[in-house]
């Protein structure tokens, strides 16, 4: 039996006294694409930011590969071969496209195809042709396109997006998606934090729903896309007829 890309095990995270995750438990199938999906404040960025470490769980496990990182900075988590696309992006602005690029790569052990700039510029043709443009100068769009690449260049196991679509025009939403499909089929294990459902579930195999820090849904994608009772009790909507 393959061993879990990623894998929460009773998961409980605390901001001072607040509880937010409640006993989370969900596994990242590898090579896969997991949608976790939640109302704002459902958890979903308190989980990711619990996964690579910037919060460390009251109690709980989490494992890559086997391999358990509860309690590693997050320096060596992301060594480990975790890597985060964050919300918000967070590209250094006063670098250039390359130089965003060339500070972050890291070649992972095993890797028989690592991450390059040639690599990052197939997978979005735009950064190459604005490649020694600084990265504060960027469009939106631009700037997320960045902020993965960015990401891949640290080569990861598993790759968290954390609301790659926000704040994006349709156009753009649609290139992303096919950027995460096109990752997919290279056998990259990706968590996928979406406000944007459809774009999630389009592409996700497994899916995990948060409503108020506990996993009210964890199973296969396809049953939320056909489960509008699901998505309107947690999600607070429901699917287009």
């Amino acid at each position: 039996m393959a061993t879990d890309a990623l894998r929460l095990t009773e998961v409980n995270s605390f901001y001072g006294d607040s509880h937010v995750l409640h006993g989370v438990s969900f596994a990242l199938q590898p090579g896969c694409v997991l949608a976790l999906l939640g109302r704002n404040g459902a958890g979903k960025t308190t989980c990711i930011s619990t996964i690579v470490g910037f919060l460390t769980p009251r109690d709980g496990d989490i494992s890559l590969f086997g391999t358990s990182i509860r309690g590693l900075s997050p320096e060596r988590i992301s060594k480990s071969g975790i890597g985060l696309v964050p919300q918000g992006r967070r590209i250094f602005p006063s670098l250039s496209i390359r130089e965003n690029l060339e500070v972050a790569r890291q070649r992972q052990s095993g890797s028989d195809k690592p991450w390059t700039l040639e690599r990052v510029y197939e997978l979005f043709p735009r950064l190459r042709e604005r490649h020694t443009q600084l990265a504060g100068t960027l469009s939106g769009g631009e700037q997320q396109m960045l902020a993965i690449g960015r990401a891949l260049m640290g080569n990861p196991r598993v790759l968290l997006l954390d609301e790659p679509s926000e704040g994006l025009a349709p156009l753009i939403v649609a290139e992303v998606g096919r950027a995460i499909h096109r990752l997919k089929t290279e056998g990259q294990s990706i968590v996928l934090v979406e406000q944007n459902r459809h774009l999630a579930l389009e592409v996700a195999d497994q899916a995990v729903i948060l409503n108020t820090g506990r996993c009210a849904f964890v199973g296969r994608a396809e049953e939320v896309r056909n489960n509008d009772d699901l998505v309107a009790q947690n999600l607070g909507v429901y699917h287009a007829p």
